[in-house]
């Protein structure tokens, strides 16, 4: 469920020095927003942002992108982030479908996705963030070597995208049902959700995806 709009988060996010204002602008040089050519990471609905901001204090040699279209859910993130010092993440208010305008060919080293939407209707397939058409998008950013890592608790839809990935021409390289109790656990950093779904006792679900 989403949060409910927030009076002023849109006002917030467009004076905040962490938030990218017009990304397109920075397309192909990124590299010159944080000052050095470490290699880009993004999260696509990074939700309040514990995930990709753990993941920016643990790895400073690498960039970190968290990308939220709900202007009151990355003011969240913007709370949070407003209290850490960690220089190497910045966070951006767009549709993921607009990546391939935002962010030039082999600009992006690995793509995160965590507890997307699981929009459960068929007619919605094409919303998902692991569908082809999504893929696809994907596909004009990662650098040739470049990977798609997706966690969810919501079987159907791992089920859905362990179908839909290759039908892209990505390959799996690995995958499980149950994160916490495989070799995938290790290094696994956890976001808001994975922390409450597995108090409750739901097996987390990670792919690792390629071309």
């Amino acid at each position: 469920m989403r949060l409910r709009h927030i009076r002023g988060a849109e006002e917030a996010i467009e004076t905040s020095p962490f938030v990218i204002q017009n990304p397109k602008e920075h397309r192909g040089h990124f590299c010159d927003l944080f000052g050095n050519t470490n290699p880009i990471q993004i999260e696509v609905g990074m939700g309040k942002g514990k995930f990709i901001m753990e993941l920016a204090q643990k790895h400073p040699e690498t960039n970190f992108i968290g990308i939220e279209r709900y202007s009151s859910v990355l003011l969240r993130a913007l709370q949070k982030r407003e209290e850490l010092e960690i220089p190497n993440i910045y966070f951006m208010c767009v549709d993921a479908k607009e990546l391939g305008e935002i962010f030039a060919p082999g600009e992006v080293e690995k793509i995160y996705l965590n507890f997307s939407d699981p929009w459960p209707k068929d007619r919605h397939a094409k919303r998902r963030l692991t569908s082809p058409d999504f893929m696809k998008v994907y596909d004009q950013v990662l650098a040739k070597d470049g990977r798609v890592e997706f966690k969810t608790d919501n079987q159907d839809l791992f089920t859905y995208s362990l179908e839909a990935i290759p039908e892209a021409g990505w390959t799996i390289e690995a995958f499980t049902r149950d994160l916490h109790h495989s070799d995938m656990a290790e290094g696994n950093v956890m976001t808001e959700y994975e922390t409450k779904f597995s108090a409750m006792g739901n097996p987390i679900c990670k792919l690792i995806a390629s071309r």
